[in-house]
């Protein structure tokens, strides 16, 4: 679809279109292509041999997730505390949406802090739970129809540590936090943390926000975001380290939009499926122009070098050599076995990347092809005079 958009889109998005958009579109226009070389596999049981064109890994390619995701959860298997955990999403109001489009950097990273905060001040309230916890947070920006909607994840196990690291403090069984109490104060923080970077000259108005420079202008801006509660969602408690981990799955390295949603490419429409959360998420089709699809999916572009998935409290990097061991061996103290999720895998019986298609026997690489001589080696495309 983005040979099938041609100049028109791009010579009609000069105004937004940055050096970024054309690097993912190149980047999915060669993905699996002999522009990006290739490689020679071989099956070990039958000999079938088949040449295969590299992926471009860029981040925002819907064919090139799935690795990453499995790679991202393998390594996180071993950090997945033998608890029931909590899904817990934080999203900003429509109001703040093109603010975020301008600033994606500084927002964004405003949205994980706010969260984060929210998250671990409400835990560590003896109200509700008086313990130290960690999670994961995964930054999703679009909504079903490929709109702007920013909004984090956040995995959370169902308790934390006491204050003085002594025990293991668990949550209620059918109950994680009052989700009135995280809105407001992810609304009080996340405000805050606006007018924080407002007063620095750290965010960038254009367009039609342009007056909003003016901190007395910024100020009015701000004030209706108090007359409404901000939209937090909070799952009851589930499963344990290995539901967890396929939960994780489904959110970790999505994109905008996935393949399988597609549907057609028509007369310079494209249509997909999505899911309408509004009417008991009945699946439902909408059709776009091309060019139309296009803008949305850019629309979730992210700076480069940003990071979408992030480690909070205990799980936190420089924390977390030290406090998992004892998360682990509190809890086993407690009668939760120490490998809850399963044994952990050998380093010898660890299943290979891909499958003879003829025997389902393990392909081993034999040799790395160049762009050239994959060219050379694909097979030829049909003339135009072919019939």
């Amino acid at each position: 679809m983005i040979r099938a958009a041609g100049d028109a889109f791009f010579d009609g998005s000069r105004k937004w279109f940055t050096w970024l958009h054309l690097k993912v579109l190149t980047a999915i226009l060669r993905c699996r292509t002999a522009a990006l070389g290739g490689h020679v596999d071989e099956c070990s049981s039958c000999g079938h041999r088949t040449i295969s064109f590299n992926s471009c890994r860029n981040r925002h390619c819907p064919k090139c997730q799935a690795n990453a995701r499995d790679r991202w959860l393998e390594a996180r298997s071993r950090d997945l505390l033998p608890t029931r955990y909590v899904h817990v999403v934080f999203t900003l109001p429509h109001q703040l949406g093109p603010l975020a489009l301008q600033n994606k950097q500084e927002i964004y990273s405003l949205l994980f802090r706010a969260s984060a905060e929210t998250l671990l001040q409400v835990a560590c309230n003896p109200k509700y739970l008086g313990a130290e916890i960690g999670f994961f947070s995964v930054l999703h920006t679009w909504n079903q129809q490929l709109l702007h909607h920013p909004h984090v994840h956040c995995v959370v196990p169902a308790g934390g540590l006491s204050p003085d690291h002594q025990r293991w403090i668990a949550t209620h069984p059918n109950f994680f936090f009052p989700v009135k109490v995280l809105s407001c104060v992810f609304r009080g923080k996340f405000v805050a943390g606006l007018r924080k970077l407002h007063a620095e000259g750290k965010l960038g108005f254009h367009g039609a926000l342009a007056h909003l420079q003016a901190p007395q202008a910024f100020a009015a801006w701000l004030r209706p975001l108090f007359r409404s509660d901000w939209v937090v969602y909070s799952k009851r408690p589930f499963g344990g380290a290995e539901h967890a981990l396929r939960y994780l799955g489904c959110y970790t390295h999505r994109v905008a939009i996935s393949n399988h949603r597609l549907v057609s490419l028509a007369e310079d429409r494209v249509t997909f499926r999505w899911r309408d959360s509004a009417h008991k998420n009945k699946k439902r089709l909408m059709s776009l122009p091309v060019e139309e699809f296009l803008r949305r999916f850019l629309l979730h572009v992210l700076p480069r070098g940003f990071v979408r998935i992030r480690h909070f409290g205990l799980f936190a990097h420089r924390r977390r050599a030290a406090l998992l061991p004892l998360c682990f061996q509190l809890l086993a103290s407690a009668g939760v076995p120490a490998h809850a999720s399963g044994p952990e895998p050998k380093c010898d019986s660890v299943p290979p990347l891909w499958l003879c298609p003829k025997c389902g026997g393990p392909m081993v690489l034999l040799e790395r092809l160049s762009p050239v001589q994959a060219r050379l080696r694909s097979p030829p495309l049909k003339s135009k005079a072919c019939p």
